[in-house]
């Protein structure tokens, strides 16, 4: 996969200047508990004027002493800050704009507070996708062109990523879990700071996608997010499926530890020598991290902490904390594509020998592919099974390769995104809603071969309609796609502001009752031209995941 998301890497950066009379400037002038800041305009689709905040530095700079220690709270400053461009991305290849200070937040709101009276608009605050190793939440990929025509205030923001961010060793060097611990910062940073934006602190809705949807799982169960956040989107990705949750992941820092010439004996060796190493040459060693193809989709991947003294992100394993009702009691949203990631099985033929090694050594490859345990009874078990049930008996050939798809559609994020709707629907006491995302737009995250016609509806693909997303056309009123970027900008806006994403019935959202999911009525909200109720999704195939992995004894 890391190949395919270099395409997606690929996004310009390109900060436009504006230039304004010294006399509007207090206009997008701001003053926070920390100190002023200082915004530029942008503008909605529909025109409306953007007060946006960019590049503000939400925890101290994680570089030299501070470097794979978890985030630290920043401190006011003196004067005007200047948040009228993005701030650097974390490290990571073939991006231009990166740097190891990289804990930066962007605010967007078409509103301020003026003479005293705040809008105390709801706020939707957003982690990336990228696989916890690339992206960032700067405006290029993730701006608020759409969402800002809803009454809401946006943050976005970066978190330290791959080693600089996830190194785990199990002990006291990295207890790990760093890029999900700038999230919380940054959300701490939300709850003191939003309302001199307009936002209101106590209506804090998170989402985000892929890993940031399994970030957002996890929010729910980390006692450092308790009281940070009053509504979830888990969207396209989840810490409650096949995923590994281990207790550390000793091995991917050795590897890093000799990517770049440094011991791999022990955590200590391996710090000492990863501290004098630039972050340019740790960012971008990441495509030796592959192990197959341009697998694993997934390397560093969030930990159960050890106590060494520190605050703990994730103190158990995340399925057992909602088993046992220790989470966060809020109103969910969880969301799959209707193809999500089927499409990276057509990679298996850039090369000759890759669908060959897959068929000859299918128990060691498919684990590293579709994300669970390696190297056990167990896991050489589930691969016979899933083999079984999806490709039959035969060799694989290029015949399989749309079963193959299904494989990394389900092992990737389906199956964990349908464990959560459904864990959620027994133990939360707050509705969850459920969606799959069908509609096929004229853009795609994934065309076929020399083509721009989409193949399906892919990871990402719902992202197009919430975000402007600048590898695509600005969608404007009359793009036949318009009407998606209105349903699906207005249900986030509801649900932020009530905890219902169709409150009432309206001819905009096709007149539907979005029903929750509950237990014994799997429903969920088919989002096509039509958006329609539908029930057991992809039921055949998440039937046999659920057997692969049961749930724990709690």
């Amino acid at each position: 996969m890391v190949k395919a998301s270099v395409l997606i890497l690929a996004l310009v950066y390109c900060a436009s200047s504006y230039h304004h009379h010294h006399n509007h400037d207090d206009e997008f002038l701001v003053s926070t508990p920390l100190g002023s800041i200082k915004g530029a305009p942008l503008q909605t689709v529909l025109g409306k004027k953007i007060y946006s905040f960019r590049g503000i530095r939400y925890a101290k700079a994680p570089i030299n002493e501070l470097r794979f220690q978890p985030p630290e709270q920043v401190k006011g400053w003196a004067g005007v800050y200047n948040a009228t461009k993005d701030g650097a991305a974390c490290p990571q290849p073939e991006l231009s704009n990166t740097n190891e200070d990289c804990l930066f937040l962007n605010v967007y709101t078409t509103q301020l507070p003026h003479k005293g009276s705040n809008p105390n608009r709801p706020v939707l605050v957003f982690f990336h996708p990228g696989g916890y190793y690339s992206w960032g939440g700067y405006s290029e990929a993730f701006g608020p062109d759409y969402l800002l025509d809803q009454d809401i205030v946006l943050v976005t923001l970066n978190y330290r990523l791959a080693s600089l961010g996830f190194m785990s060793t199990g002990d006291k060097f990295a207890p790990g879990n760093n890029g999900l611990k700038d999230q919380v910062v940054a959300l701490r940073w939300v709850k003191q700071n939003i309302a001199s934006f307009g936002g209101n602190p106590n209506l804090v809705t998170i989402f985000g996608y892929s890993a940031g949807g399994a970030t957002t799982s996890l929010m729910l169960v980390s006692p450092m997010a308790k009281g940070l956040f009053h509504r979830a989107i888990i969207m396209s990705g989840s810490g409650f499926g096949n995923w590994p949750v281990r207790p550390h992941q000793f091995e991917l820092a050795q590897k890093q530890a000799r990517l770049v010439n440094c011991p791999d004996t022990d955590s200590e060796s391996i710090f000492k020598c990863l501290k004098t190493k630039s972050a340019e040459e740790i960012g971008n060693s990441l495509y030796e991290f592959a192990e197959f193809a341009y697998g694993p989709i997934l390397s560093w991947l969030p930990v159960i902490e050890p106590d060494c003294g520190q605050e703990r992100f994730l103190t158990d394993d995340p399925v057992k904390l909602l088993l046992r009702g220790e989470f966060e009691r809020v109103p969910v949203i969880t969301t799959v594509t209707a193809e999500e990631f089927k499409y990276v099985a057509w990679n298996l033929l850039d090369n000759a020998t890759w669908l060959r090694e897959m068929d000859e050594n299918f128990e060691k490859i498919a684990p590293i592919e579709f994300i669970y345990e390696t190297d056990t009874e167990n896991s050489k078990h589930i691969s016979r099974e899933l083999r079984k049930f999806y490709l039959g008996d035969g060799p694989l050939t290029e015949k399989s390769l749309p079963q193959i798809g299904k494989l990394y559609a389900d092992g990737v994020i389906g199956f964990g995104v349908n464990r959560a709707a459904k864990l959620l629907a027994a133990k939360n006491s707050e509705p969850t809603y459920y969606y799959k995302f069908s509609y096929e737009g004229r853009y795609s995250f994934h065309y076929k071969p020399n083509t721009t016609t989409p193949e399906g509806v892919v990871h990402h693909d719902d992202l197009q309609y919430i975000f402007y997303i600048s590898r695509f056309p600005r969608l404007k009123p009359s793009d036949p796609e318009y009407k998606t970027v209105q349903k699906m900008t207005s249900m986030l806006k509801n649900f932020a502001v009530t905890g219902v994403p169709i409150p009432k019935a309206s001819h905009l959202l096709d007149d539907t009752e979005w029903k929750p999911i509950r237990p014994g009525n799997n429903v969920y909200l088919d989002i096509d031209e039509k958006m329609v109720m539908k029930e057991n999704l992809y039921e055949d195939r998440y039937s046999v995941w659920e057997r692969l992995f049961p749930l724990p004894k709690v």
